[in-house]
């Protein structure tokens, strides 16, 4: 089974939710905006198999995967600039995707920096 997933691995120092708040903890700082922003082109090869799935239907797994390394990238991106900030978490992430002049995908990631502390 191909993974297709993404998101955050359990080692990161700094947490990442797309929640505005996380139980048992509360917002000691608010640091600000951070975002991680990446292009990709498309490769020939995805695009032809794009073309042709598009015919017959079905799942375009190239792309699919491309877009999956796209989002992971751009939030790899966006954690560093939270932790070079001082933050240990980042509230109310999203994802942003749109075309790029027509040769690829621009996605961003972005989200509120903020140092969270644990409730007493």
């Amino acid at each position: 089974m191909e993974d297709f997933g993404g998101g955050q691995t359990a080692q990161q120092d700094v947490l990442v939710v797309t929640t505005n708040d996380v139980p048992g903890f509360r917002v000691q700082q608010v640091i600000g905006e951070v975002f991680g922003l990446t292009v990709r082109s498309r490769h020939l090869g995805s695009q032809i198999g794009a073309g042709i799935k598009s015919v017959f239907g079905g799942e375009l797994k190239g792309l699919t995967k491309t877009l999956v390394e796209s989002r992971n990238e751009a939030m790899e991106r966006m954690i560093e600039q939270a932790r070079v900030r001082g933050a240990n978490a980042v509230l109310a992430m999203r994802y942003d995707v749109s075309e790029a002049e027509d040769v690829g995908s621009e996605v961003c990631a972005y989200g509120t920096a903020v140092i969270l502390s644990r409730e007493p």
